[in-house]
């Protein structure tokens, strides 16, 4: 495991990743659901990369996500950038990436997809597309400097009526991040960091609007220079997920780990307006 995470082997680190998220994805259909039921469907992309700041990354794979604005649903969270389907302009994005030097057509099984998925490849562009447009609009993602490493299954979002489908991606040679008004920072978290069960909390959540449930969730706690960061909720389950395909992790029982309290209250699901 160490020697995959060695920044100069940063490209075979990304083409062993792809090759174990395609083995994974033949044993199970990714859509069980219909992409095309735009109500309902939105696509992230887990976005992987290397963090310029040698202090914060020691060198290794990070995982790259956005801290939601105080405009937004869901603020103060980390999540990964993307959005529910266009279904007009992520469908014509969805026809250009088949084209040469698009991150699909560079994907190396995407041929396969073509051939042996045919009810399922046209999907896959579809919610490509739709994560790399969402990516650009919220935190200025260079598409073309995106490696698509392959897709994960999807996941419900059952507060909010959704299903996000995942899509993985290695950035490179972007230096800086443009994040609109719907994030507030781009946090950095080492892939390691992650792998270490010392860094997980259970986290005993007071929903105060909502009848006043409270609910405990396995999630990670991450402290940077700015102050410390919580990841949970459908994020966190996606990074899980990723983290299991990959290295077989999973994370230490929410009944074994040190709670820690949170109340969320309307705002949380509507934004401070």
């Amino acid at each position: 495991m160490t020697k995959s995470l060695i920044p100069d082997q940063s490209h075979l680190w990304c083409d062993k990743t792809m090759q174990t998220l395609h083995e994974s994805s033949l044993s199970k259909g990714l859509f069980p659901e219909d992409p095309t039921e735009f109500l309902k469907s939105s696509s992230v992309l887990l976005l992987l990369g290397e963090h310029r700041d040698s202090a914060q990354s020691s060198g290794s794979p990070c995982f790259i996500f956005n801290k939601r604005s105080r405009k937004v649903k869901q603020p103060g969270d980390l999540c990964f950038p993307g959005g529910r389907i266009n279904p007009r302009l992520d469908r014509f994005l969805a026809w250009s990436f088949k084209m040469p030097f698009s991150p699909l057509s560079q994907w190396p099984y995407w041929t396969y997809w073509r051939r042996q998925r045919r009810d399922e490849n046209h999907s896959l562009a579809l919610l490509l597309a739709t994560s790399l447009r969402e990516s650009y609009e919220e935190m200025g993602l260079n598409p073309f400097a995106v490696r698509f490493l392959g897709p994960l299954a999807s996941q419900s979002l059952r507060t909010f009526d959704r299903i996000l489908y995942p899509m993985v991606g290695w950035v490179k040679n972007q230096k800086k991040f443009a994040p609109n008004w719907e994030v507030s920072k781009i946090i950095y978290i080492p892939l390691t960091y992650f792998l270490e069960p010392k860094n997980y909390v259970c986290c005993r959540i007071h929903f105060k609007s909502r009848d006043n449930v409270i609910q405990d969730f396995t999630a990670l706690t991450y402290e940077d220079r700015s102050g410390t960061e919580l990841l949970w909720g459908v994020t966190f389950r996606i990074t899980m997920a990723f983290l299991e395909i990959i290295y077989g992790f999973k994370p230490p029982s929410k009944e074994s780990l040190r709670v820690v309290y949170r109340t969320l209250g309307e705002e949380y699901f509507t934004g401070y307006r």
